[in-house]
């Protein structure tokens, strides 16, 4: 082990103790072209009723978002995603005790997501997409997730280059807190993420799970989010078809494989399409991360 930092972050009526269990931020998509799972809740009450799932399951957060973001896609409208997420966050509220993030980019959806129930911003452009985003974040006092992306989705995957990987990842990530610091956010507020699969190769990838470490000086919780991406298709689908594969149990499976990996390196939250599995491997891997021996 590498060693592992705990925090809590308290913020209206939630709680998060991030130190010896793994916080588990579920993911739902109300979208119709998602990598992974596109188009299945794109209705308010299939998406409301798999929050709900995820909930029993034991998620700790539930993370609600109405834009793709996989590599290539198109932005939407403000009006197109609003209309997507806020009636769904607006029944989920009411039914689940956990907290709610709303991933987006931009700040209207953050404000009428936080009055319909959210209270998180998982944002990936780390507030640098709308200026406004850092003044709605102060203004209602809610955790902020600020993620490493290289370009943009439409642009990111397109031979992404470092010179030195996890030094710019971190620097970025620096200068992104302490601009939010700056605009009235909490330091004690902030998560990081280094954006797995957001302008990186397999092996930025590898890299990252395997240094993660590394970005513990940050002083702030770290998020990672390496469900079903495509680095882990790529090193396990051989002679599969690729899109056959997100259908094939190798998936998940990879995808609890490098969980385990992450939380051993120092992750404090993974962002997860399946809640069940993911809480069966952290329930060992928090064991096997705190268990002591005693050379006495």
């Amino acid at each position: 082990m590498n060693g592992y930092k705990s925090y809590k972050l308290s913020w209206g009526s939630h709680s998060l103790s991030l130190g010896n269990r793994t916080c588990i931020m579920g993911i739902l998509n109300v979208t119709p072209d998602s990598f992974s799972d596109g188009g299945l809740f794109f209705s308010c009450d299939a998406a409301v009723a798999h929050g709900e799932k995820l909930a029993e399951a034991g998620a700790d957060i539930i993370d609600i978002g109405g834009e793709s973001t996989r590599p290539f896609s198109e932005s939407v409208s403000i009006e197109e995603e609003g209309r997507r997420v806020l009636p769904v966050i607006e029944k989920l509220a009411k039914r689940v005790s956990i907290p709610i993030s709303i991933d987006t980019t931009k700040a209207s959806i953050a404000r009428e997501a936080i009055e319909s129930g959210a209270s998180i911003i998982n944002d990936i452009s780390a507030m640098y997409s709308d200026p406004d985003m850092m003044g709605i974040a102060a203004k209602y006092g809610v955790p902020v997730v600020i993620m490493h992306m290289k370009g943009a989705p439409k642009t990111m995957q397109v031979s992404p280059h470092y010179d030195h990987l996890i030094e710019e990842i971190k620097e970025f990530l620096e200068k992104a807190i302490y601009r939010a610091e700056k605009n009235g956010i909490a330091r004690s507020k902030i998560i990081i993420d280094p954006g797995i699969g957001f302008g990186k190769t397999v092996e930025h990838n590898l890299l990252i799970i395997k240094y993660l470490y590394k970005f513990k000086t940050l002083n702030n919780p770290i998020l990672i989010g390496p469900s079903r991406k495509s680095f882990i298709r790529n090193i396990l689908e051989g002679s599969h078809d690729g899109d056959a594969m997100l259908e094939m149990p190798e998936l998940e499976t990879g995808t609890q494989a490098v969980i385990a990996a992450a939380v051993l390196n120092g992750a404090h939250i993974v962002r997860v399409h399946d809640v069940a599995k993911a809480r069966s491997t952290l329930e060992l891997i928090d064991s096997i991360r705190s268990v002591r021996y005693d050379k006495s």
